[in-house]
């Protein structure tokens, strides 16, 4: 089989990427490779639904610009597409006064990247949500919720009527590039091996894995990290209006603990951020020797541990125990009890890490003559998914053309 294009990864940025690729050149053939047996499988699959408004990332950076694009092409796609989605808005609520000085900085990097936002005080926090205590709180209210996998479906099948071709249960497991061509060795045994023209890789979690396949310069690992969820029971669907976040801290990378809305009705809580023990092991225990060996073994990853390693614990601490997941929800919500937190699936998040620990923190893209990779494309790539797609098939244009 030869193409003129391949595309490796059938979750949202993969999906938005190979659309947007067939549009834009309607005679090329494209054909979109997935490993799993649908499409979404991991974390386009695996996530909170949560469309982002854009407020928490460092101005000018592509996380920003793109996140903020992102909202209205996700709302814009899903209303066009007849795909539930919902503006419901979200509460940044501060519960002390070193949360509340946090806050007020945030307020200010919400104003820089240009996201309409609000204060409230703690008597106008109340009155919006009855049920959620605090000092003050950020009111966002572009953020919304989205079904994010029936997305992905729909950008595939746009791109299956246009022309573009779809190869499920295909794991590339070799990739080698010539002067005239890129040939994909896969683990279908109906096509064991698939010709391009050039490929563009958007591999989650594994990215590294095919970036070290095509000698892409960039040293970086992924390490994968569980957030764990829980759900309220049905009794409590109706428990918040908003998305409820906590201010998060900014020495820390994840964003805490918080309730969400989900577009099916559910109000779930979380995550926490612990280290996975496998790449793509959603069960609590999941474990990998192949993913363990390729973490342990790079030297990033003992920096990065070293440097987090009082978070690390508190986090496998608050897993153990459900009573430190449950004492971090009410400080926000009080009336929450252990029983009302039941079991709801987990997600795993693909971070991409240098070999001195530190975490990449914006979208990243590498190349090769022939190959465009996505590197690190965490949260809000989701949200981002249209405008990243827009910004690969414009870097392969101009590169390929």
């Amino acid at each position: 089989m030869t193409f003129d294009y391949a595309i490796i990864g059938g979750g949202i940025v993969g999906a938005s990427t190979a659309w947007q690729l067939k549009q834009r050149l309607p005679s090329a053939t494209i054909v979109l490779i997935e490993k799993e047996s649908q499409l979404a499988s991991h974390q386009s699959g695996h996530n909170s639904g949560v469309i982002h408004a854009g407020i928490y990332y460092q101005p000018g950076s592509m996380k920003a610009r793109f996140c903020l694009r992102g909202v209205d092409a996700t709302i814009k796609f899903s209303q066009a597409n007849n795909i539930p989605v919902e503006q419901c808005g979200k509460l940044l609520v501060s519960t002390n006064p070193a949360e509340h000085t946090r806050m007020e900085a945030l307020y200010k990097r919400c104003r820089e990247n240009q996201v309409p936002v609000s204060l409230l005080s703690a008597d106008e926090l109340t009155q919006r949500e009855p049920h959620i205590a605090g000092t003050g709180a950020i009111l966002v209210e572009s953020t919304g919720i989205a079904d994010y996998p029936a997305i992905c479906r729909k950008m595939v099948e746009k791109f299956q009527e246009l022309g573009g071709e779809l190869r499920l249960d295909t794991a590339v497991n070799s990739v080698r590039e010539t002067n005239d061509e890129i040939i994909l060795g896969t683990k279908n045994p109906q096509h064991r091996e698939i010709r391009a023209g050039h490929i563009i890789a958007c591999a989650g979690i594994m990215a590294d894995r095919i970036a070290y396949m095509l000698g892409v310069g960039i040293n970086f690992r992924m390490i994968p990290v569980r957030g764990e969820y829980y759900q309220l029971p049905t009794s409590k669907n109706n428990i918040i209006k908003h998305l409820i976040y906590p201010i998060p801290d900014p020495q820390l990378p994840f964003l805490g603990v918080h309730l969400t809305r989900m577009i099916d009705g559910r109000v779930t809580v979380g995550p926490n951020a612990v280290l996975g023990f496998s790449r793509e092991g959603y069960a609590k225990g999941s474990f990998n020797i192949s993913d363990v060996a390729a973490m342990v073994g790079y030297g990033g990853f003992w920096k990065l541990m070293k440097a987090n390693l009082h978070t690390g614990v508190h986090e496998m601490k608050d897993s153990l125990l459900k009573n430190g997941y449950l004492k971090r929800c009410r400080k926000y919500c009080p009336e929450l009890q252990l029983e009302d937190l039941q079991p709801y699936p987990s997600g795993i998040r693909a971070q991409a890490v240098t070999p001195d620990g530190t975490l990449i923190n914006d979208f990243l893209f590498a190349e090769t003559r022939r190959a465009v990779l996505v590197c690190n494309a965490p949260s809000p790539a989701a949200t981002s998914a249209i405008p990243i797609g827009e910004h690969i098939v414009d870097k392969v244009i101009e590169r390929f053309k």
